[in-house]
């Protein structure tokens, strides 16, 4: 009797430095942990494809999601934006235009089926040593605002939210949580990351 081959699935992962895991290793990257933790558990992932880049806004996101020629085929799709806009001072109102055209293009590659996309919150970088000598409470702030339009707009299209911002803010004061510029989550971080993500969604 002839085994059938398993269906392998496709993830795309959408986003900013936190997606690409700046000064991480790549195996330490979110997106490449989730799809070993998730084929530990049979669900055949094939390596994700990334489209993110430390520095990106929405607005540089949607540019480069355009040039990329994307197909919607994709059995998981993750968005991960809007620390940039923040940092940059952006208007919040614009990021929600932004954000509500990325999350839309999202559910189009995910097969035109939002169970397949999620959306993952900011995190909080107020925590970092970098942000050792700024304003640490402006900072919260401005994220918990910019994450609130992220979960408005997604609970609208009936995404899940998965909100890893309170995760992120377990790294004040521990540098181990941290990659080697003190700015950017370590892979120990990440991992906490997508034990959330797996719990919200895969358990």
């Amino acid at each position: 009797m002839e085994i059938e081959p398993q269906i392998t699935k496709n993830y795309l992962a959408l986003g900013d430095s936190y997606t690409i895991g700046e000064s991480v290793s790549e195996n330490e990257r979110f997106p490449v942990i989730l799809v070993d933790n998730l084929n530990t558990k049979n669900f055949n992932f094939n390596l994700p494809k990334i489209v993110a880049k430390t520095g990106w806004t929405t607005g540089e996101l949607k540019s480069a999601i355009l040039k990329e020629n994307i197909d919607n085929n994709y059995d998981l799709v993750t968005l991960l934006i809007g620390v940039n806009n923040q940092y940059r001072g952006y208007n919040i109102e614009e990021f929600r235009t932004e954000f509500s055209e990325l999350l839309n293009m999202a559910i189009i590659f995910a097969k035109n089926n939002s169970d397949n996309v999620l959306v993952i919150s900011i995190p909080d970088w107020a925590v970092s040593p970098f942000a050792k000598n700024r304003d640490r409470d402006k900072i919260s702030a401005e994220i918990d605002a910019f994450n609130a339009v992220k979960k408005e707009e997604t609970l609208k299209r009936n995404v899940k939210f998965i909100d890893i911002t309170p995760i992120s803010r377990q790294g004040l004061n521990k540098p181990e949580y941290f990659a080697s510029d003190g700015l950017h989550f370590s892979g120990l971080m990440h991992q906490l990351w997508v034990n959330e993500i797996i719990q919200k969604k895969f358990n």
